[in-house]
């Protein structure tokens, strides 16, 4: 029983680092540092946070394009909820799981 409750407790971490971003980044670093599956997901949240605050910015260049540029702009949003969203049903799976290109970029994330 008790190692269910580990267990459960690095999920509920590992998905608290993808659900608040940033935030959840500084709790995972400050609570959980030396748990790798946790990490692994906190360094995913945060690539997602950064790749999202890009493509944020990337989206009021490109919208000043008809049409064009709200298509971009949406698209984009919907592939970072995208990533978002099943970072969250990764960390709660209990197996590290990568997500193209964002994975890529955790990996190189040294702490």
């Amino acid at each position: 029983m008790k190692k269910s409750a580990k267990s459960d407790d690095r999920k509920l971490f590992a998905w608290l680092a993808t659900f608040l971003s940033l935030i959840g980044f500084v709790i995972a670093i400050i609570v959980r540092k030396n748990d790798k599956y946790v990490m692994h997901y906190a360094k995913q949240g945060i690539v997602i946070f950064i790749l999202g605050a890009i493509l944020g910015f990337i989206q009021n260049v490109v919208e000043i394009i008809p049409f064009m540029g709200a298509l971009i702009s949406f698209a984009a949003g919907v592939l970072i909820f995208i990533a978002w969203l099943v970072s969250w049903i990764n960390a709660l799976s209990g197996k590290e799981k990568e997500i193209p290109v964002i994975s890529y970029w955790a990996k190189r994330i040294k702490l």
